[in-house]
């Protein structure tokens, strides 16, 4: 089975943005970029891994949200995604975001310019890595041990990977909501439409899931 690289639930305003600039350990997506609201259609599914009751919605949202770990065997993230350290890594015993048993459960290559061993977290071992993104892939490529590889943001290290033409499909989720400024992934869903078919499916949340896949 030929293995693929795929983006999943990406979520961006209206405008494009992902993230805002100066993230700090307070506020991890920076700027006034607000992860609730780009998310939050995924954390009202059924499906949602942190739902403590028996509600939630159903429909293609719960299936996005249900099918985001299937068929994925590492992942590739920016330092930043990782933690809000900048430069040499310092000695504060930072183990990422997630707690003691991050969502991953498989490898997953972190890009840094400061490498350093790897640190595993509950079923997770992250390996830091200074690469570009063709190496980097073919590293995940050979931890995914044949299963697909997902780059997993942030929306810098999503547009490096799509400028080095490495992704084969993408679901972008596209939140109602504009911050004018941050960090951004488009102008528009058509600027891709070169390279990729693209479909879009409006859901009952107000998010317009955008799917691409290579021409």
């Amino acid at each position: 089975m030929t293995q693929r690289v795929r983006v999943q639930n990406f979520g961006v305003s209206r405008d494009g943005i992902a993230a805002g600039e100066d993230q700090t350990l307070e506020n991890p997506f920076g700027g006034d970029v607000d992860p609730g609201a780009l998310f939050s259609w995924a954390g009202a599914t059924a499906s949602w891994p942190q739902r403590t009751d028996p509600g939630g919605s159903r429909g293609v949202e719960d299936y996005l949200t249900r099918d985001f770990a299937h068929g994925i065997g590492a992942e590739i993230m920016g330092r930043n995604k990782f933690g809000p350290q900048r430069g040499p890594w310092p000695e504060d015993g930072w183990r990422g975001w997630w707690g003691e048993e991050p969502p991953f459960r498989t490898p997953v290559v972190v890009l840094t310019h400061h490498e350093r061993p790897p640190l595993t977290v509950g079923e997770t071992t992250f390996h830091f890595l200074d690469a570009a993104p063709a190496q980097a892939l073919a590293r995940a490529l050979d931890l995914a041990d044949g299963q697909d590889v997902r780059i997993g943001g942030g929306v810098t290290t999503v547009r490096e990977f799509l400028d080095a033409d490495l992704v084969d499909e993408m679901h972008v989720a596209i939140a109602p909501v504009e911050y004018g400024s941050g960090l951004r992934l488009w102008e528009r869903p058509e600027d891709l439409a070169d390279r990729f078919e693209l479909e879009k499916v409006t859901a009952a949340s107000g998010v317009e899931h955008c799917f691409f896949w290579r021409r």
